[in-house]
């Protein structure tokens, strides 16, 4: 009964929460709901880009991952790894794939930010394939989402940002 109480000050209704499978969503509403003759409490979250709502019952909001929005620090974290050398790995594209689905589904934003910073490719460099860049623009999508929640800014000018921050380290390279 103790963590109900702790959820539900943890979620308000208005602000953005970040569901780990779908990325950046806002909080429309805490509500009960009666499902299979139990009544639940439901957080609703709305994920206007994919037109898609989501209830989780409040009691399992922390084990599938519904967190708020990362701290600056955090953020800050992410940015740094983008900065980073890319770690191109000798493994099957298949296996990596794998790995990086996984990382992007983590929910974490310096996990993502991993991803982002290994496939990403400037103009001039080898063509990626379309899984690769499939998994790119995913990744890019949903770490710029965040990143433009927690900066108060817009969804294009954190990719913008995001990307003058790539573009500036592979540069350097």
């Amino acid at each position: 009964m103790n963590k109900k109480t702790t959820a539900k000050i943890a979620f308000n209704s208005g602000e953005f929460v970040v569901y780990p499978a779908h990325g950046v969503g806002k909080v429309a509403d805490i509500t009960k709901q009666k499902i299979a003759g139990t009544e639940l409490e439901l957080i609703v979250v709305n994920f206007d880009k994919d037109k898609m709502t989501l209830r989780v019952p409040l009691s399992k909001a922390e084990s599938v991952g519904l967190r708020k929005i990362s701290e600056a620090s955090t953020m800050d974290e992410a940015l740094g790894v983008l900065k980073g050398k890319a770690k191109v790995r000798k493994i099957m594209w298949s296996r990596r794939a794998q790995e990086y689905e996984n990382k992007i589904n983590s929910g974490s934003p310096v996990a993502i930010a991993e991803v982002v910073r290994d496939l990403y490719r400037r103009e001039n460099l080898a063509e990626q394939s379309y899984s690769e860049r499939q998994i790119y623009e995913q990744a890019l999508d949903r770490l710029s989402n965040e990143y433009a929640i927690c900066n108060h800014m817009s969804s294009s000018d954190a990719t913008k940002k995001l990307l003058d921050i790539l573009a500036a380290s592979s540069a350097e390279k």
